[in-house]
């Protein structure tokens, strides 16, 4: 695909939970994951792992849930697609999904390669707030950039005005990242800024240089359908 220069009008992230007998047919299907470069009005997508977001190696791994990102030319294109092969295959398999719709408000970093989410024109929105981060972590630096892991963690989910948190990658080591609802943007900020252990991890990231790529973006949440682990965030 190519590299999405500007802002992508809508961008969607589906989670599926599945049950343990159907996890191997879960696995199976992203293994099936390349029709959807013929998919029309797509810009983007990664079909995502999950997990508990709490050590970041491969005991984080949830196998029960499955997600899919995506970015679009227009919501027309996103709506057709929830009648695509590639969704109702996933709902035949799925014992619940959970869809989110969102605009994105900023993005900084590369993902792939890629600038997915473009580079979003700063303005006021008041509403609850969805974020992304995701890092290629270096092999050389994985070790200490894991021990760094667990007080962030902690203080994320102590965080006030945090709804809802996932551990997502495209593999269950090396390539991780996170996707977090907050009730607002204001919430976000001073976790992202005033955390102790957050804001020490920040500084110690150009210091000891544990990525070889990194992103971080957020959005405007515009829509929740459904559950995840029976629960709608």
């Amino acid at each position: 695909m190519p590299e999405a220069a500007d802002v992508p009008a809508l961008v969607t992230l589906h989670l599926w939970g599945v049950t343990p007998a159907r996890i191997p047919r879960a696995l199976l299907r992203m293994g099936l994951g390349r029709p959807l470069r013929r998919t029309p009005g797509l810009r983007f997508a990664k079909l995502l792992g999950t997990g508990h977001g709490r050590t970041f190696t491969h005991t984080d791994a949830d196998p029960l849930h499955w997600g899919l990102l995506a970015t679009w030319a227009n919501p027309a294109a996103a709506r057709d697609f929830e009648r695509s092969t590639t969704v109702l295959a996933w709902d035949r398999l799925s014992r619940e999904r959970l869809r989110l719709s969102m605009r994105p408000l900023s993005s900084r970093g590369r993902w792939s390669g890629l600038r997915p989410f473009g580079d979003p024109a700063p303005h006021p929105y008041d509403g609850p707030v969805a974020a992304i981060t995701r890092a290629r972590i270096r092999a050389k630096k994985s070790l200490v950039f894991w021990r760094s892991v667990p007080p962030v963690v902690a203080e994320l989910h102590a965080a006030p005005g945090l709804r809802f948190g996932v551990g997502v990658g495209e593999s269950p080591v090396g390539l991780q990242g996170t996707f977090s609802i907050w009730e607002s943007a204001a919430a976000l900020t001073s976790f992202a800024h005033r955390g102790d252990a957050h804001v020490d991890a920040i500084r110690r990231t150009d210091e000891v240089g544990w990525y070889a790529e990194d992103l971080f973006a957020r959005f405007a949440l515009l829509s929740v359908e459904g559950t995840y682990k029976g629960l709608t965030p």
